[in-house]
């Protein structure tokens, strides 16, 4: 039987299939033991990093406490009475438990960007550990995870986008309201968490003001066009918006719209539009910024308003399509034009190589 109690109903068992066990005391002493320290961590986290980093952390540190609290394998039921016991405090954390730990989450299909930000979240932590005299090192910085796949944004065309967010819509208010909000996920590169954190009063007439990672602040001018939809949007807004509601976006039951109803929306919107691809809004974020450095150039001013610590983050969106940049060169280089009627080019060029390397700062 899987359960077995004591004579004295003092304590109850749980046998796993695996030959090992554990009383529940036992091992609810430890999980809170584990808990109270990831949620001392968790409120230190919060105070200059995002709800939405928090969250992730949170649940990247959940993952670990069960990983930790879980019996080894063993189906010898002799050396299960040798077992070690549950760990106490993390002291127990080292780099085999965490490479055991990354690589069963690999096995069960985690991708590797999400074991990548699972390790981070894992390394930020044991660095506080080893501030609280916890562990002597980070056992995080002797485990590597899986080398992450080059991923280059894709843009929405240019063309395709405009007619997409000039195409009418029925005049209810939910269509006045997906319209602003697609306005200005394009029209300023916002994140989806800056959109649903707006507040009225963080919208002026000509600027917005928004909070990015780690609660940073900045400001982002408004677009002719997003403003018409804004305004547009706020004469309709007090027909959803419950009373002393502060939010900009708000839903069908008057409050704060959520991420995934931002989401649901443009999906929606794309469907109703004609649009023949995926829309989420990242993507229009990454269309903004394609759009905006391929007019300009001006790779530090795009870094300043999509609000990026580092300029290694912008310059992906250097990176361009390796069959434009063969077509531009064989067309405009006088020592690389085709010659008439000749169906191959002069260059020599591979167009099927990419361009990997993107722009140096100090060539800007």
């Amino acid at each position: 039987m899987s359960r077995l109690e004591s004579a004295h109903g003092a304590s109850v068992v749980d046998t796993s299939a695996d030959g090992t066990s554990a009383s529940n005391a036992e091992r609810v002493a430890a999980e809170q033991a584990l808990s109270a320290t990831c949620r001392e961590f968790l409120a230190e986290l919060a105070l200059d990093s995002s709800h939405a980093t928090v969250s992730a952390y949170a649940r990247d540190l959940q993952a670990l406490t069960a990983f930790m609290l879980r019996p080894a394998a063993d189906s010898s039921a002799a050396r299960a009475k040798d077992a070690a016991p549950l760990p106490q405090d993390w002291q127990a954390l080292d780099v085999p438990t965490l490479r055991r730990f990354l690589g069963a989450e690999r096995s069960r299909g985690l991708a590797p960007r999400s074991l990548a930000r699972r390790r981070a979240a894992i390394s930020r932590f044991c660095g506080w550990l080893v501030e609280q005299d916890v562990l002597p090192h980070n056992p995080a910085g002797l485990v590597q995870t899986p080398r992450l796949p080059d991923h280059l944004p894709r843009p929405v065309d240019i063309d395709s986008l405009a007619r997409f967010l000039d195409c009418p819509h029925d005049g209810t208010p939910l269509a006045i309201r997906d319209q602003a909000m697609l306005e200005l996920l394009y029209g300023a590169g916002l994140r989806l968490s800056e959109l649903v954190s707006l507040d009225l009063d963080m919208l002026e007439t000509r600027r917005l003001r928004v909070r990015g990672k780690g609660d940073k602040p900045r400001q982002l001018p408004i677009g002719s066009r997003a403003r018409q939809a804004l305004d547009a949007w706020l004469v309709v807004r007090g027909q959803l918006a419950a009373r002393g509601e502060p939010a900009l976006f708000v839903g069908q039951q008057g409050r704060r719209l959520g991420q995934r109803g931002v989401q649901l929306r443009l999906v929606t919107q794309a469907k109703e539009r004609g649009l023949p691809e995926h829309l989420h809004p990242h993507r229009l974020r990454h269309s903004f910024a394609s759009h905006l450095l391929e007019s300009s150039g001006d790779l530090r001013a795009v870094q300043e308003l999509l609000g990026h610590a580092h300029l290694s983050t912008t310059q992906v969106y250097t990176r361009l399509d390796w069959q434009q940049l063969a077509s531009a060169y064989d067309q405009a280089h006088p020592r690389a034009r085709r010659q008439r009627g000749s169906a191959t080019a002069t260059s020599d060029t591979d167009a099927t190589s990419p361009i990997d390397a993107p722009l140096k700062d100090d060539t800007l």
